[in-house]
């Protein structure tokens, strides 16, 4: 008979696995979280602000912070390793997709009308992260709301939704939000650093409420366990081969548990389910829809870096946002700690043509090379950099593949691939307008990121899509209740299952949907010990 170290392995710890990890835990199951990053102290944190080793992930280069970019043929992508996932580089934005996102054809015949059926665990996920409207507005916002007005859309711009606590800047308190539950909690500092992980206790990021309930209750989170292989087991169950990420003579023990939940984030998924079914032929039965749907949110990021003496850096990274028009989302952002910027803007350039963008981009790069070396070493170059993303919810699409390496043929990686037709737009007219009309507001000047205009890249920290559900294997990855064809017991519940543009930040939506997903989760045994779920209110007192 076999011997199950827990109920429920979840791997990954971002939005989609921390809201499983807490959900299935308080309905009795033995919850084990595998995370391949670290866990990450305040003083990680900190130290993060100035040396890049404890910021960046690239552990093979000595780098073991939690920041990685990962540049594909057709895709530039952001993102974290780390306990807590992407909640660590996350702004903290919550929003809600429109009405298109419901109805999108891709998945609206799995569900009479996933609206109202996901209305409910919006609601609780936005009080899970303790959601309220951004108060602290300052010249940067006064920019972007001078930047709508220009482009004709001042009525749609305003403050956004936020997961933030804003309390008495720098005052620590008794957890505010669940009655006790949680950390203490810090008021807001406004310091503009959310993208570098807060260190100071004000920034609701998942170590502060899923994951920290998570443990509190009973589940248990392995940090510095990198996932290699998923096994399935005679008689039901599955194996997991574990790792160190960067000590190759650590051996982990194998993990084996009744059922498993991937929520490794869209690369993080693929990768594995991938090298599972084309490489170790231990999950043969995944759908041969795997890694397509992939969605990059139609994503384009622009920056505006004001003259010498301003400093726009008070305040949450992101603060407002409007609407150009009715499929695209602008918010603006302040990039304290993201010196990597200096590195990767270049002049603005419009043009369809990628090529012909790249070699305008070159030509003007090559005409006036003090104009762009001044730009990239500018003095206090954050506090005077405003970084604009603009997203729009129209449908594009691109593929992920597992081929061999370029670099290293004897191995097999995800590659990108365009779908024709289809393409992930690497320009995007309205989101140069509105970069001037900023400029213009502000006395800035425009940039685009190089990733765009020289490499033809879509960039983003958005990523959607490549386990998507479907009706059955040969239109998705996973049901409507996230189990993937083909391997019972086995789960996705991260942004790989979303079939479709959000046009906003994900974060929430990721969130409700795994909400969802635990609350249809199988029962546990009859002796399992459960409790009420817990809940909070979103004025930080709990229910």
């Amino acid at each position: 008979m076999t011997t199950f170290d827990a109920d429920v392995v979840v791997v990954g710890s971002g939005f989609g696995g921390s809201a499983t990890a807490l959900r299935l835990t308080e309905a009795g199951h033995r919850v084990i979280v595998l995370e391949r990053g670290r866990r990450l102290s305040d003083d990680d944190l900190l130290r993060a602000r100035k040396d890049p080793r404890a910021y960046l992930w690239q552990p093979a280069a000595g780098m073991r912070g939690f920041f990685w970019q990962r540049i594909f043929k057709d895709v530039g992508l952001i993102g974290a390793n780390g306990v807590g996932g992407g909640s660590i580089v996350w702004a903290g934005v919550l929003l809600e997709p429109g009405e298109t996102f419901y109805r999108d054809a891709a998945w609206a015949h799995l569900a009479d009308d996933w609206k109202a059926e996901l209305a409910p665990h919006f609601q609780r996920a936005a009080r899970m992260l303790g959601r309220v409207t951004n108060s602290h507005t300052g010249p940067m916002d006064d920019y972007l709301h001078q930047a709508a007005r220009a482009v004709g859309a001042e009525h749609t711009f305003g403050p956004v939704p936020v997961a933030i606590h804003f309390g008495a800047p720098g005052v620590t308190e008794p957890d505010p939000f669940f009655g006790g539950e949680g950390p203490e909690r810090t008021g807001c500092k406004l310091c503009g650093e959310c993208l570098l992980g807060c260190p100071y206790g004000a920034k609701n990021q998942l170590t502060r409420n899923y994951l920290h309930l998570a443990e509190r209750y009973g589940a248990e989170i392995r940090a510095e366990h990198d996932v290699t292989a998923i096994t399935p087991l005679e008689g039901g169950g599955y194996e997991l081969t574990v790792g160190h990420p960067w000590k190759r003579g650590v051996r982990r023990a194998p993990v084996r548990a009744r059922r498993v939940v991937l929520a490794g984030g869209v690369l993080g998924t693929l990768d594995l389910l991938f090298r599972c079914r084309d490489e170790l032929g231990t999950l043969t039965r995944v759908s041969t829809q795997l890694g397509r749907h992939v969605r990059t949110n139609s994503e384009a990021l622009t920056a505006i870096q004001q003259p010498p003496g301003q400093d726009l850096s008070y305040g949450p990274t992101i603060t407002t946002d409007f609407h150009p028009d009715a499929d695209t989302h602008v918010t603006q952002n302040r990039y304290i700690g993201g010196w990597h910027m200096r590195l990767q803007i270049g002049p603005i350039m419009d043009g369809h043509q990628p090529l012909l963008r790249a070699g305008k981009t070159l030509g003007a790069m090559l005409r006036h090379p003090f104009r762009q070396l001044r730009a990239m070493v500018a003095r206090d170059f954050e506090q005077r950099m405003t970084v604009l993303t603009v997203m729009q919810r129209l449908d594009n699409e691109l593929a992920f593949e597992f081929r061999r390496s370029p670099f290293r043929p004897w191995r097999r990686v995800l590659r990108s691939r365009s779908v024709k037709g289809h393409e992930a737009p690497s320009f995007l007219p309205v989101a140069n307008e509105v970069t001037r009309a900023y400029a213009e507001a502000s006395g800035g000047t425009p940039f685009n990121l190089i990733g765009e205009t020289l490499g033809g890249l879509s960039v983003t920290a958005h990523i959607l899509g490549g386990a998507a559900m479907g009706s059955d294997a040969t239109e998705g990855v996973v049901d409507a209740h996230h189990e993937v064809f083909g391997h019972p017991g086995l789960y996705v519940a991260d942004a790989s299952t979303i079939p479709a543009n959000l046009g906003v930040n994900p974060s929430l939506t990721i969130t409700a949907m795994a909400e969802r997903f635990a609350a249809g989760f199988p029962d546990a045994p009859p002796d399992a010990e459960r409790r009420e779920p817990i809940d909070a209110l979103a004025d930080g007192r709990t229910s």
